[in-house]
């Protein structure tokens, strides 16, 4: 059975500030509905996708019905294999019964294409961000669970199933800790004083989560191309403000010369985060000829998050994105112009 993080014991109604910590209204939200849409952010990572799934599990056990839904791409290697459990449209397989839980965003902007079908409908978020367009309230948002102190929404998830009442599922926790291994970068951006996520991983990994396992599944299984990509960003990074930013680019010709998935994002950020004196890390990539993807990452203090939402984008103080249209060229002196105002 799986622990809630901090406690020593299965949660009991005598455990109130557990259960507490989770609002009314969410819980109300869920039993009240019948049919829920669980969806996430555009390009989805593990935290988004292991959070919805766990998610849709939970309801199913409690006789919901559960459609999931994400505009995608799955780039990542470690959620290709969930990619078919998700629609990318759910025009034509839900009706006007449904109600709407956001999962890992806290605003329609960041579903992507989703946002049409969703907006206006009964609509619940569960999330760890800064609090989105859903901040000023709208008069659909029923429930809000936003907690910015929390390392991955998988951790809101483990307190929901906590107040629903219900234990941790061995299936459920592999899932929750995948989401938990790929947001803290496997505890690598974890800081001090921190001990509930460690305290979360140790209840999932009671319950079944093989941290073995999940190691191999987000860092295993690259092909030889994708180390060979790695070395030819590697040699395009250019040092800025005395080192501070490394800054690189994928071009088009890139793309479609070594695949997408023969993307590892996450080991090229790793490499570049343990060169000396760096503290934050910008990758611009020409994701079609006219637009463009942006990937922000900071070793310690640097708020790229921030950074991002200024863009438009979103994410973490540690690591965070936006989409742009335009090309590498143009975009580049506005990402430098936008750290100037950090390292000058």
């Amino acid at each position: 059975m799986a622990r809630i993080p901090g406690e020593q014991k299965a949660p009991t109604k005598s455990q109130a500030p557990w259960e507490s910590s989770v609002p009314a209204e969410l819980l109300n939200f869920i039993r009240d509905g019948k049919k829920f849409l669980i969806a996430g952010h555009k390009e989805p990572d593990g935290d988004c996708v292991g959070s919805q799934l766990a998610l849709a599990s939970v309801l199913r056990r409690i006789g919901k019905d559960c459609i999931l839904c994400s505009a995608g791409p799955f780039k990542r290697s470690e959620i290709y294999q969930y990619e078919s459990l998700f629609c990318s449209s759910p025009n034509g397989v839900w009706g006007p019964d449904y109600r709407v839980i956001l999962t890992d965003c806290s605003g329609l902007e960041r579903t992507g294409k989703l946002s049409k079908y969703l907006e206006g409908r009964p609509m619940a978020v569960i999330d760890h961000h800064e609090t989105g367009e859903f901040s000023a309230g709208v008069p659909y948002l029923q429930a809000s669970y936003i907690d910015e102190t929390i390392a991955s929404t998988t951790i809101l998830i483990m307190k929901l199933i906590a107040a629903l009442a219900l234990e941790v599922s061995r299936e459920e926790a592999k899932l929750l800790f995948l989401g938990l291994c790929t947001d803290t970068g496997f505890f690598r951006h974890v800081d001090e004083g921190d001990a509930e996520t460690f305290e979360a991983a140790a209840a999932l990994v009671r319950t079944g989560a093989n941290p073995r396992a999940a190691y191999s599944t987000i860092y295993g299984g690259k092909n030889l191309d994708s180390r060979r990509f790695i070395g030819h960003i590697l040699v395009k990074v250019e040092p800025l403000f005395g080192g501070k930013l490394l800054l690189s680019s994928e071009d088009y010709d890139d793309i479609c010369r070594f695949g997408r998935k023969g993307r590892d994002s996450e080991s090229l950020y790793q490499l570049l985060q343990t060169v000396e004196d760096v503290e934050a890390i910008a990758i611009i990539r020409q994701e079609t000829p006219d637009n463009c993807t942006i990937g922000f990452r900071s070793r310690s203090w640097v708020d790229v998050g921030s950074i991002a939402n200024a863009f438009g984008g979103g994410g973490h103080k540690n690591a965070s994105g936006v989409s742009l249209p335009g090309t590498i060229a143009e975009l580049r002196e506005r990402v430098i112009k936008a750290f100037e105002e950090v390292f000058v």
